[in-house]
């Protein structure tokens, strides 16, 4: 596999000369990039904004906004609800100007946190080797930009890189923006464990994150939404098996052969395709006891490995990956939106050394692009049994898992590797500051 990855190497060093390496690390250029690239979602959204409708998942954000703001019935307070009572937050926001604007209002929310990242990336143009991070997190936003402008994620995941680059210099911000960021979606949670079990700042970020969360209960407790406050964890676990999951492909395959008794269908409760065949109940109620063991699994080499003096800013940012695509690869429910809970930390892995990040950098960029060939570009004929359908969601399912191996076998070798003057050297660096490679 090395070989394919020194080809690549080797190909982006004739095509990133010298010249064009200095002028991707301007600020300028950056700063013409991402308008550039802004500037094109807004022309392709510009439709439905003249038109005051809305894509994606907005339909639901909308009318989720529209009943609190114009009825006073909040999802999470006065009805049990499939998200944290964080996602309220960004969902009413994006309504405040009314219903026919929600689409620009949540595009422009998205944009300015897009801005936001890229800024922390680069330190605000001040560090050379955040323009790869940042040029790599606005090509990872083109490729899955229609989840990307339409989901929540596209809220979260700029928050999670902001809370990676601002733990080492302000603990307290970045824990705060990453649990509101996990009160949002769950997610972000699997970066907390990373950064709870390696990060020296573990005492503040818990005190931090717990006052967060303690004003969060309580502010739900004064609206009388005490008995939704943990409901989105129960609408999850009596969930099938989802079609775009990794461990559902099996099952994918035999109903497209045709195989007796296994069938795609629609779940009409939640909006989504679930698959229903031979062995499917059974295993859906084994994953989450098989996710939550492999992450204690993970837990324990990120342990050892912080016993062995490994280097804390990459077993951070390694640890946040193995959790992360845990989450992932056995889980049962399976959606596009999904990638993005990847992309922020291999986009901060980037910033601290490419050679020691090129595999999954590139392995990400590989499944951000099937992501969206898959949905929603194939997502009809896949639903319809289409052979080609099939096998790109077979691969892409694949690299996730290719991705979650290379973590886990990174950690197991931080976690064994004897510590070396070097490590020892750079163990207090902050994510970001690490060495660089060109």
């Amino acid at each position: 596999m090395s070989n394919i990855f020194d080809r690549i190497d080797a190909r982006l060093a004739t095509t990133l000369t010298p010249s064009r390496r200095l002028m991707l690390q301007r600020p300028r250029t950056l700063v013409l990039g991402f308008l550039g690239l802004h500037t094109v979602f807004l022309f392709a959204l510009l439709p439905t904004i003249l038109t005051g409708r809305v894509l994606g998942d907005l339909p639901l954000y909308r009318t989720w906004a529209e009943l609190g703001l114009e009825h006073g019935v909040w999802q999470g307070i006065d009805a049990e609800w499939v998200y944290p009572i964080g996602a309220m937050l960004p969902i009413a926001l994006a309504g405040i100007a009314g219903p026919l604007l929600y689409q620009l209002l949540w595009f422009l929310m998205t944009a300015a946190l897009n801005a936001i990242a890229v800024g922390a990336l680069t330190d605000w143009g001040r560090r050379r080797s955040g323009f790869k991070s940042a040029w790599y997190w606005l090509f990872a936003s083109f490729l899955l930009s229609p989840v990307g402008l339409l989901r929540l994620e596209g809220i979260t995941a700029p928050l999670v890189i902001v809370s990676l680059l601002l733990l080492a210099k302000r603990p307290v911000v970045a824990a705060a923006v990453l649990t509101l960021a996990t009160w949002i979606k769950v997610w972000p949670a699997a970066v907390v464990l990373a950064v709870v079990t390696v990060s020296p700042r573990r005492r503040t970020v818990v005190l931090t994150g717990a006052a967060v969360s303690a004003g969060v209960a309580t502010s739900v407790w004064l609206l009388g939404g005490w008995q939704f406050l943990t409901g989105f964890v129960t609408e999850q676990s009596d969930r099938a098996l989802q079609l775009e999951a990794p461990i559902t492909t099996p099952w994918v395959w035999l109903a497209t052969l045709g195989h007796h008794g296994t069938v795609i269908y629609e779940n009409f409760a939640i909006a989504t395709r679930e698959v229903s065949g031979p062995g499917t109940t059974l295993v859906a109620s084994l994953m989450t006891p098989v996710m939550f063991g492999t992450i204690a699994a993970i837990f324990v080499l990120m342990i050892i490995a912080q016993h062995r003096r490994a280097d804390a800013a990459q077993l951070l940012l390694v640890g946040a990956l193995a959790l992360v695509s845990a989450f992932i690869v056995f889980n049962k429910v399976g959606s596009p939106q999904y990638m993005l809970w990847l992309v922020p930390v291999v986009a901060v892995g980037v910033g601290t050394s490419w050679a020691e990040w090129r595999v999954p950098a590139v392995l990400m960029l590989a499944i951000s692009g099937l992501t969206t060939l898959i949905f929603p570009i194939f997502y009809l004929p896949l639903i319809d049994g289409d052979l080609f359908s099939l096998l790109l969601l077979t691969a892409r399912n694949a690299l996730l898992v290719v991705l979650f191996g290379w973590s886990v076998k990174h950690l197991a070798r931080l976690a064994w590797a004897a510590p070396g003057r070097e490590i020892l050297a750079r163990r207090t660096l902050p994510v970001g500051q690490g060495r660089i490679d060109g």
